[in-house]
């Protein structure tokens, strides 16, 4: 739909009008402070988030990371890194049924080692 903004009033595809509701010095006032035309147009556009590691490059293993990472490229670093970590989620997984421990509990291991590997800069 497109709505545009005169100073003679507000006008749309349903033809309204409210120019004719303020009258005399007020209207006069208004017509002067409201530019001639005004479109509206589309609405701002959303920056995407950013996934980053707020300890990146911080951390004991972070430059042995960065190092590796830099010498066998990025793209197998991470094929490597993810199956390390897929990997340590079934150790998890394999512990948490040995002694028992619910979904819930396995979770928050996961949860736990993700947090630890960010602090010694294993996803650095």
């Amino acid at each position: 739909m497109a709505t545009s903004i005169s100073a003679t009033g507000l006008y749309s595809s349903f033809h309204g009008s409210w120019g004719t509701s303020v009258v005399g010095e007020d209207y006069a006032m208004l017509a002067r402070t409201v530019p001639n035309q005004v479109r509206v147009g589309k609405a701002a556009v959303r920056s995407q988030p950013m996934m980053k590691n707020v300890n990146e490059g911080k951390g004991l293993f972070a430059p042995i990371v960065v190092v590796t990472r830099n010498i066998i490229g990025k793209k197998r670093f991470n094929q490597l890194r993810g199956k390390a970590i897929a990997l340590h989620s079934q150790i998890i997984t394999e512990f948490c049924k040995s002694i028992g421990a619910d979904p819930k509990q396995r979770q928050g291991l996961i949860r736990l080692a993700k947090k630890n590997g960010e602090r010694l800069g294993f996803l650095a």
